[in-house]
């Protein structure tokens, strides 16, 4: 009776291992947590998309691949985040090229000034050929940056105490500028004394005269709340800018294929809308921004140019680049001198 017993119990255990066993998956799929760090703030279209594009990955791989989203240097300045992505330490960063020409000088060359009259000559070139070739470029260092960039805008300069009207305007202009060496060389041709300052810092230099000025697209003026430091923009449209989305290369190549085309068409879906997003918003913003106490001026952009050509910026600045960008870089901008 006793063995009939034990028998049952040993029969029953078995099937419940066997149920147990039947409703467990083979083996779990990996599961991923990727930290995505930026320098914006969290009202910046950038944000906001970056945000949504994080919740559909999330949504179809099922969990499988977690994007975390820190804006507003909460991981650090920049060049803490790009020492943190190129440790591993962060996986995946948003980055202008200005930032990244401190390892990989050519990564700025679509910042260079009055490149680009319009969005349809931008998109054009880093949706095209140039894009390409940066892509590849960066690659060789390390990171793998998706197919879109994602858009910043034209930038413009601001001031505490005067209007921007003329190149000779800024002869001696204490200005805030990116830790970039074509910033620099840009503002020491127009005759300014341009400082380098990390974004994080940029609101409290204002603030205290540590600089009286500082360039960036107008979006970047409102979301940051400069309007509370500054009081006269110049409508230069002097450089456009715009962010890769870039990715530690082993944390690319550690993601299956299937969660690598996830990421990829959920963020390259994103940074088209958020190009829209901007376009949209700069629409509005010079009105915003007057009512916010800010006062408007367009220069003659070509003062700018010319300044800088009899300078001798631009022939320094294809030396440094080099033909094979340059060529691809006038591909699309027209000649630059």
């Amino acid at each position: 009776m006793q063995t009939q017993m034990k028998r049952r119990a040993l029969m029953a255990t078995g099937l419940g291992l066997a149920a147990a066993a039947a409703t467990r998956p083979a083996s779990a799929a990996p599961h991923f947590t990727y930290k995505l760090g930026d320098d914006l703030p969290v009202t910046h279209p950038l944000n906001i998309e970056l945000r949504r594009a994080a919740a559909n990955i999330a949504a179809r791989s099922q969990g499988r691949l977690t994007i975390l989203l820190f804006p507003n240097n909460q991981l650090g300045g920049d060049t803490d985040m790009l020492t943190q992505i190129r440790s591993g330490a962060v996986e995946m960063l948003t980055m202008s090229g200005n930032i990244l020409s401190t390892m990989l000088p050519v990564a700025s060359i679509y910042n260079l000034p009055f490149a680009f009259p319009d969005y349809d000559h931008v998109w054009a070139a880093m949706d095209g050929g140039l894009g390409d070739y940066l892509r590849g470029e960066l690659d060789k260092i390390g990171f793998h940056a998706l197919d879109k960039h994602w858009d910043n805008g034209f930038r413009q300069i601001t001031s505490s105490e005067k209007k921007i009207s003329a190149p000779a305007d800024l002869h001696g202009f204490k200005i805030r500028v990116p830790v970039s060496p074509l910033w620099l060389s840009l503002f020491h041709a127009l005759g300014a004394a341009p400082t380098p300052i990390n974004w994080s810092e940029t609101y409290t230099a204002l603030q205290t005269h540590i600089v009286d000025g500082q360039e960036n697209p107008l979006v970047v003026i409102e979301t940051g709340k400069l309007y509370e430091v500054q009081k006269y923009v110049a409508l230069t449209n002097h450089m456009w800018d715009g962010y890769f989305l870039l990715l530690n290369k082993p944390a690319w190549t550690r993601l299956p294929p299937d969660l690598q085309q996830i990421l990829a068409e959920e963020m390259n879906a994103a940074a088209l809308r958020q190009r829209k997003d901007m376009v949209a918003m700069n629409n509005t913003l010079q009105a915003t921004l007057t009512g916010q106490g800010m006062t408007f001026n367009t220069p003659d952009r070509a003062a700018f140019r010319q300044t800088l050509i009899a300078a001798g910026f631009y022939a320094e600045w294809k030396k440094k680049f080099g033909p094979t960008a340059w060529t691809l870089l006038e591909k699309y901008s027209g000649p630059l001198s």
